[in-house]
């Protein structure tokens, strides 16, 4: 079986992997890839896919589908295709060299992610084709990951309830099956409306925005006292009101990511922060404009999914990593700090397991798979996925890609990312989920278990973090 996997997925190598070179040279930012998600498009009308495109309003989203006999049971992969801003940088290059100053990069690796998220979908279409087996495969087009959270707005129309369990992979460090929690994520816009006059002369006239801004800010430093011990804000001044000193400053206005474990628990805190910006504006005798930018929630793990993934993963092992490949990790682990840090979700949240990854460790490159962590694990980051596991069965993996422990969303990332170790890693991803998903249309009892285990950790219900009115946008600063 593990052959014939590996024979469906390597049969359309090529494509998979001229395709994330395709997207990783448009990097486009969240919203804006109407190339990345038209190049993905063209290559699933041709392999007989059924393209619905726009879904939830969003035009860069689109699902693929095929469906073979009563299409049951339903298996959904996930994929993402944006890239960041200000993350321009030359393949393969161990030093930093933007291909453009200022030009977007793919520092999270979403090229990859598309394309491998492909590869599995069209593996399994052609193993339903071939067998005859009662099934149906989606590819989800996944577009905003980095700031609009699509997936949620997604979750927000129900989509994610029609999926007998959902798939993904991501590009990281570390060759793993994840697991855990992460922290749910809300993003703000909050623009101060005041008065402009002459700020020698006639200060009394004044209503100053940028005043508004700062006692924000000074408003919130005062309540991290008072959060959970996991959450997070952030803030970001998108505009200061002018140059001029010499002018009361009459609109100002700051970005703000707030961020919670749980997402009611997020919701919570995001309302004590708007409080706050009322006050600052009462303070100011100025008013308040507030834009909803994305929401998001935490994740729901899945262990039964998790380890249907680690024996497909343990049969195929990792992708072969060649000395110059090995090289080339190193030099560019040479640039940041850390990288004797073990990585990998297990080392981050278990000292004794960190113990244990460090001793498989060679070099500063992870050419080996991690061993399968499910105890308590938490990560900081958000990511839309989680909207995804509060609606079905969802699991997914890590592929190693990059050196050990590196920043993500940095220029080091981006430079791995076109590379011959991150296409074989991108295929090799598509072979994982595509075997996982085999195994869970061949044996029943194993998509029942992750659906009641689903059932136990989500018996609270979902609180999507998207208001009804909530308009999907590209945020333009």
């Amino acid at each position: 079986m593990i052959q014939t996997i590996k024979d469906l997925v390597s049969a359309k190598a090529d494509t998979t992997v001229a395709l994330a070179r395709e997207i990783w040279g448009y990097a486009e930012l969240s919203y804006e890839e109407s190339k990345s998600a038209a190049a993905l498009v063209t290559a699933l009308k041709q392999e007989g896919f059924t393209i619905e495109e726009g879904i939830a309003d969003i035009p860069t989203a689109f699902t693929a589908t095929y469906q073979c006999g009563s299409g049951k049971p339903v298996v959904g992969f996930l994929a993402e295709y944006d890239a960041l801003s200000g993350l321009s940088q030359k393949a393969g290059c161990p030093v930093q060299e933007p291909v453009r100053e200022g030009g977007a990069g793919h520092g999270c690796g979403h090229n990859l992610l598309g394309a491998g998220a492909m590869a599995a979908a069209i593996g399994l279409k052609h193993y339903l084709t071939q067998t005859g087996k009662s099934g149906t495969v989606i590819l989800y087009g996944c577009p905003g990951e980095e700031g609009v959270a699509s997936k949620a707005y997604m979750a927000r129309e129900g989509l994610w309830y029609g999926l007998d369990a959902a798939l993904t992979w991501h590009p990281g460090d570390s060759s793993e099956v994840t697991t855990g929690s992460t922290n749910s994520c809300i993003q703000m816009i909050y623009t101060f409306h005041g008065l402009a006059s002459q700020a020698s002369t006639a200060p009394e006239r004044g209503r100053s925005a940028l005043d508004a801004v700062e006692l924000m800010n000074v408003g919130v430093q005062f309540l991290r006292e008072h959060m959970p011990r996991d959450a997070r804000v952030h803030y970001s001044i998108l505009d200061a009101g002018g140059v001029s000193p010499n002018v009361v400053q009459h609109q100002a206005s700051v970005l703000y990511m707030i961020r919670s474990n749980f997402v009611k628990d997020c919701m919570a805190l995001h309302q004590r922060v708007d409080k706050i910006a009322q006050g600052a504006a009462l303070m100011t005798d100025t008013t308040i404009e507030r834009r909803f930018v994305d929401g998001l929630s935490d994740t729901v793990c899945n262990h039964a999914l998790e380890k249907v993934l680690y024996d497909n993963f343990s049969q195929l092992g990792v992708p072969p990593c060649t000395a110059e490949e090995h090289a080339f990790m190193e030099a560019l682990s040479a640039t940041y700090e850390g990288r004797d840090v073990p990585g990998g979700v297990g080392a981050e949240n278990d000292p004794a397991f960190a113990e244990k990854v460090k001793a498989m460790q060679t070099g500063h490159f992870n050419d080996f798979l991690m061993p399968l962590y499910q105890g308590p694990a938490f990560n900081a980051g958000s990511t839309d996925v989680g909207d995804v596991s509060y609606q079905c069965p969802t699991a997914q993996i890590h592929m190693a890609v990059w050196p050990n422990h590196v920043p993500c969303h940095s220029w080091q990332v981006v430079s791995c990312n076109k590379t011959p170790m991150a296409h074989k890693a991108t295929v090799h991803a598509g072979k994982v989920l595509c075997a996982a998903a085999i195994d869970l249309l061949e044996q029943p009892a194993l998509l029942e278990a992750a659906k009641a285990e689903f059932r136990q950790r989500t018996a609270g219900g979902y609180t999507c973090p998207i208001p009804p009115d909530a308009v999907p946008a590209p945020l333009e600063l």
